[in-house]
């Protein structure tokens, strides 16, 4: 394999991570309603596991307030009920056509909480970025068909990618803790 090229596919699957990690950021309450809060939450559509997301649109309104609209009324009851199972901790309100989801403003005492587990999925993050190195790592030593030198270099290059990943990750924390206690 080139050298550059095994670069290429660890900083690939770097930023996948690290894009996963945001993602999964986003469904963190910040106090303002946001339509990303329901990523997680999915209902049986026919059988299938469908998101929210794809079978109702949503709308924030008066920016504490999700409305959600099915395109398919007869899904009201379970995109309730999934809500309601959710770890949200936001009661639906199901008025026959829409359901509407009040996001609460949040306590000091929630804002920390929510900020400990940014803080949690940051470093959850972080081991996997080095969990990606050291298998790239591992993939380096093996190969006898890379001088010692040239392997030095790649594993010093890996090193220094997953330097710059870890210090990506932290800035996405930051940029989400102070989103969090900003009231």
């Amino acid at each position: 394999m080139i050298m550059e090229e095994l670069i290429q596919k660890c900083e690939e699957k770097m930023h996948k991570a690290i894009d996963s990690y945001a993602k999964h950021l986003n469904t963190v309450r910040t106090g303002r309603a946001n339509p990303n809060l329901l990523d997680r939450i999915e209902i049986d559509y026919y059988g299938a596991m469908t998101p929210v997301n794809q079978i109702a649109s949503i709308q924030v309104v008066e920016g504490r307030t999700l409305v959600i609209k099915p395109y398919d009324v007869s899904t009201l009851k379970g995109i309730e009920k999934a809500i309601n199972a959710s770890d949200l901790g936001l009661p639906p309100q199901n008025d026959g056509t829409v359901i509407r989801v009040s996001v609460p403003q949040l306590t000091e005492e929630t804002r920390k909480s929510y900020c400990k587990e940014v803080s949690k999925f940051a470093e959850e993050a972080k081991v996997n970025i080095r969990n990606i190195r050291r298998e790239y790592n591992d993939m380096l030593k093996k190969d006898k068909t890379i001088s010692e030198d040239n392997q030095k270099d790649l594993l010093d290059k890996i090193q220094k990618l997953t330097e710059k990943m870890t210090k990506e990750i932290d800035e996405v924390a930051s940029k989400k803790e102070k989103e969090i206690m900003t009231i």
